[in-house]
């Protein structure tokens, strides 16, 4: 079992799994540093929506895109964990990296996140600008609020993506990962379960899952850099990994 989670062969699996957490990360803050120092989309009114994009196309093209294109590199660490857990519980590092990878799939089929992030909404946009028919923009505003209830809803996508982390953090119990970095997967995971869920109804309260999981996706990236090392410094770090949990 030793042997698996350093064998050569899977060197260059944790090394893009290590960059693609740091990757989440980056794609996690630039639009939530947006959010902050730019004029935020509205969370109702389709005409307001559309003339909002009009005049901060860039804004709006930058978070639609940093937010839905995370779950690209977050499929790769899923994957990554997967094998680098396998020898220790197959059954929760199976279903972990499964649901994980899942939930990141969805996330991609929706092609919207919160905060009325929708590609949708990029073409109604054009359109509205483009034309002068009270009729055609009445239309296309009513398009544009059906789309924003759709990016604003709870989604499957959001409540699998902590269960993912949840199951997959269970085998980080019994070694390789150091507890510390487990019981952050746990507590991420449960948490945003029911931050996913309600949503709605928590509020601000929301912001604890928010710093939860770029810090879980920074500690198993570290982690997954350390065994994509040499093959003897990636198998010191985790026979000192298991040593310190003995």
């Amino acid at each position: 079992m030793s042997a698996w989670p350093t064998d050569p062969a899977w060197r260059p699996l944790y090394r893009v799994g290590a960059a693609c957490a740091a990757l989440y990360v980056l794609l996690l803050l630039i639009p939530l540093v947006l959010l902050g120092v730019a004029p935020q989309p509205p969370l109702s009114g389709g005409t307001a929506m559309l003339d909002y994009i009009a005049a901060h196309k860039a804004v709006y093209l930058t978070e639609f895109v940093s937010f839905v294109g995370l779950s690209v590199p977050a499929m790769v660490v899923f994957l990554a964990l997967t094998v680098a857990l396998w020898p220790l519980n197959r059954s929760f590092a199976a279903l972990g990296g499964l649901i994980g990878i899942a939930s990141e799939i969805v996330a991609l089929a929706y092609n919207s996140s919160p905060p009325s992030l929708n590609g949708g909404l990029l073409l109604l946009s054009d359109q509205f600008v483009a034309t002068t028919d009270p009729a055609r923009r009445s239309a296309l505003a009513t398009a544009a609020e059906g789309l924003m209830a759709v990016s604003n809803a709870v989604n499957a996508a959001g409540i699998l993506t902590a269960l993912g982390i949840g199951l997959i953090s269970l085998p980080m119990l019994r070694g390789i990962f150091p507890r510390r970095v487990a019981w952050l997967g746990i507590v991420t995971g449960a948490v945003g379960l029911v931050c996913e869920a309600l949503r709605d109804l928590i509020g601000a309260w929301y912001l604890v899952y928010g710093l939860l999981l770029p810090l879980w996706f920074l500690a198993v990236g570290w982690r997954l850099s350390r065994l994509g090392m040499t093959q003897d410094a990636a198998r010191s770090t985790a026979h000192s990994t298991l040593g310190g949990q003995r």
